[in-house]
């Protein structure tokens, strides 16, 4: 194994060097984004604030160092805030044991991140190949809208409940609109029209976030802050992540078990999701396996830094990628920035406006939004729509992770309901001597003798049945006693499927013929010849090529038949006997 794959920065430090300037603009924005996040999740997860700071530190710089994504961001989400506490206070609150809570939400981090260590280890990143492409343009859509309307409270100064879902937000803001606080409303439309127009400058348009978000909060201050009702992020904690070893109690450990494995579950797809979403546009050959290894070093690592659960995060990654970052190395200065920023700018940091980061974070909503490829989709299939239709409005009204597994769960029963039903076409010869399916050319035509048909697809389990009731049909309705099949288009064939051939190849041999394979890939023979079913099918009716397949199958046809036969489709046919 090359030192690349052990340590994934080393392929791109080299390219750092060149673009570290680029990192370094998307990182301060960075930065200045995660502030108020950070203490915003803590809260949700039912953390004192300061430990969103400290998962917002360690974790975007292990994940940077061994992701195979140049723009993910990791560092505390909702969704992981919103499950840590649903798994906890089962047990204990906040309210009731602070410390309690705190100790089992650290040690809940280092399970998880075993558990998303281990699925790297063994290579489970191939599961992620089920998340459809569909899957995660509606989930990306989904999301660039619950992110844009989670803000709308901090644009129009309205106070909606904490923890509020789409439809509460929507009803909550639409029964309060009256209360729109103007001067919040407009720090928040003039930081999101500045960002629009910096966006148009040629020499400072990855800086667009950056200064729009400055110029918005110098604007709230003009205005008169927080005696106009303007809120700032408030007060910034100037601790440092303290090491600290979790408290390994086995009863605890066993208690939290399923916990960690749905958190583990949701984090990954959640995290490889956000890669995959931002892939797209910026073109980077994912590693998934790696991505799991990185979630998993990340959350182990970060557990001992009284960190708790990480993944990618949806706002800041989009920010990350939209500020022109172009490594992980602006994760890293993110991180960074964080660090200073809480030691010696904390004081300065807490002018931050929440109404011009609001305005900002509307952008990236907007921009997580692929209106071409939603387009192409609508456009293009019935089903892949109702997939994209489906993830979208489970984001906007189910819980993440919901809609996430509700839109796979959808995909992946569309694409069994397709691949079983194969394409099967009846084959015969035209007047060109050539080898058609039927209803193509009305010149074709078919020996009454030998019946041809392609079959455009895999014979499995779930295929088998359709495929049973087309050749009973063949079988009940034709008076050829010889099946030709063109296999060159059966992919696979497993178990059931090798089962059902031997059986259908038996009924046509009592008929007085045989069933004949020409073209089957030696990969789609596996089964059948390791099981011995080619060996009840037998093995000589297997062939490379029709020609021969043909040459081979005429020897056994009914010579009084060919004598009378006026269609005389093969070469053998027109020969003297």
């Amino acid at each position: 194994m090359s030192l690349h794959k052990i340590f994934p920065f080393l392929t791109w430090i080299p390219l750092a060097k060149k673009t570290w300037k680029d990192d370094l603009i998307a990182g301060i924005t960075g930065t200045i984004i995660v502030v108020p996040q950070a203490v915003a999740f803590a809260m949700i997860a039912g953390l004192p604030p300061i430990y969103g700071f400290y998962t917002a530190m360690i974790a975007p710089i292990i994940a940077a160092l061994f992701g195979s994504s140049y723009h993910l961001i990791s560092g505390p989400t909702t969704t992981g805030s919103i499950v840590v506490f649903a798994i906890i206070s089962k047990f204990v609150t906040p309210e009731t044991d602070l410390q309690a809570f705190i100790s089992l939400t650290i040690l809940l981090s280092f399970m998880a991140g075993v558990i998303k260590l281990l699925m790297g280890l063994v290579n489970m990143g191939k599961l992620v190949n089920f998340v459809s492409y569909t899957v995660v343009i509606g989930f990306s859509a989904g999301a660039g809208i619950l992110i844009a309307f989670k803000q709308l409270k901090h644009v129009f100064g309205i106070n909606v409940p904490q923890g509020s879902s789409f439809y509460e937000i929507i009803s909550h803001i639409f029964l309060h609109i009256k209360e729109t606080n103007v001067y919040v409303l407009g720090v928040a439309l003039t930081t999101l029209l500045l960002a629009l127009l910096i966006r148009r400058l040629k020499y400072i348009s990855k800086l667009n976030m950056l200064i729009a978000m400055v110029l918005g909060s110098v604007l709230a201050v003009l205005l008169g802050g927080d005696a106009f009702g303007i809120e700032t992020i408030g007060n910034v904690p100037s601790n440092l992540p303290p090491f600290k070893i979790p408290d390994f109690n086995f009863e605890d450990m066993r208690m939290l078990t399923s916990g960690a494995i749905t958190l583990a579950l949701i984090g990954l797809v959640e995290a490889v999701s956000i890669s995959r979403v931002i892939a797209m546009s910026s073109h980077q050959k994912l590693n998934n396996n790696q991505e799991f290894v990185s979630q998993g070093l990340t959350n182990i690592i970060s557990s001992f830094f009284s960190s708790y659960v990480s993944s990618g995060s949806f706002s800041r990654s989009g920010v990350n990628y939209q500020a022109g970052a172009k490594t992980p190395l602006a994760a890293i200065f993110s991180a960074v920035g964080l660090l200073l920023v809480v030691l010696f700018f904390a004081s300065y940091a807490s002018y931050l406006a929440k109404p011009a980061m609001g305005g900002i974070i509307l952008l990236v909503g907007y921009n997580l939004i692929d209106f071409k490829r939603i387009k192409q989709i609508v456009k293009s299939s019935k089903r892949e729509f109702i997939v994209l239709a489906v993830t979208l409005l489970g984001t906007l009204f189910l819980e993440l992770e919901t809609a996430l597994f509700l839109g796979i769960l959808i995909s992946l029963f569309f694409y069994l309901e397709k691949t079983s039903k194969p394409n099967i076409a009846v084959v015969g010869k035209n007047k060109d001597n050539k080898f058609i399916n039927i209803i193509r050319d009305k010149t074709t035509k078919e020996s009454p003798q030998i019946k041809m048909i392609r079959i455009d697809g895999s014979i499995y389990f779930g295929a088998v049945d359709g495929i049973s009731k087309y050749f009973t049909d063949l079988y009940d309705k034709n008076e050829q006693k010889h099946l030709l099949i063109m296999a060159n288009g059966i992919n696979f064939i497993d178990i059931a499927g090798a089962e059902w051939l031997s059986q259908e190849a038996l009924k046509w041999q009592n008929r007085g013929g045989g069933i004949y394979f020409v073209g089957l890939k030696l990969i789609s023979q596996d089964v059948l010849r390791k099981g011995g079913f080619k060996k009840l099918i037998n093995e000589e009716n297997f062939f490379k090529d029709k020609n021969t397949a043909i040459a081979t199958i005429y020897k056994k046809l009914d010579k009084q038949i060919c004598a009378n036969c006026n269609v005389k489709i093969f070469e053998e046919c027109r020969l003297k006997v």
